[in-house]
């Protein structure tokens, strides 16, 4: 008997391989800012159509007047009851539009 030397042939792996889809990058969400300018939008709103407004005070207090202006710490409110006022932004609980007035 003749002994044949017989080669193995295996196809490469590659040549099974589906071609390389380019992968996906899963994007990240924005960050959202850190200011989104609400506030400043919402006071200039009021001040230009003189709007009035309610203030309820952290101590329960309640104040009603116009917004004059404002600044990053405070509102300064003009009031037909009394002297006008320079609130600090932190003393306010909340406040709202004066329905009764008008």
């Amino acid at each position: 008997m003749e002994t044949v030397n017989r080669k193995l042939i295996r196809p490469t792996f590659n040549e099974f391989k589906e071609p390389a889809a380019p992968r996906k990058v899963a994007q990240k969400k924005p960050v959202p800012p850190d200011q989104t300018n609400a506030e400043n939008f919402y006071y200039v709103k009021q001040m230009q159509t003189k709007t009035p407004m309610v203030f309820v005070l952290r101590d329960g207090e309640v104040l009603k007047g116009v917004i004059e202006w404002y600044d990053k710490t405070c509102l300064k409110v003009n009031r037909e009851e009394g002297p006008n006022l320079l609130l600090y932004k932190p003393n306010i609980k909340y406040m709202y539009k004066d329905e009764q007035a008008g």
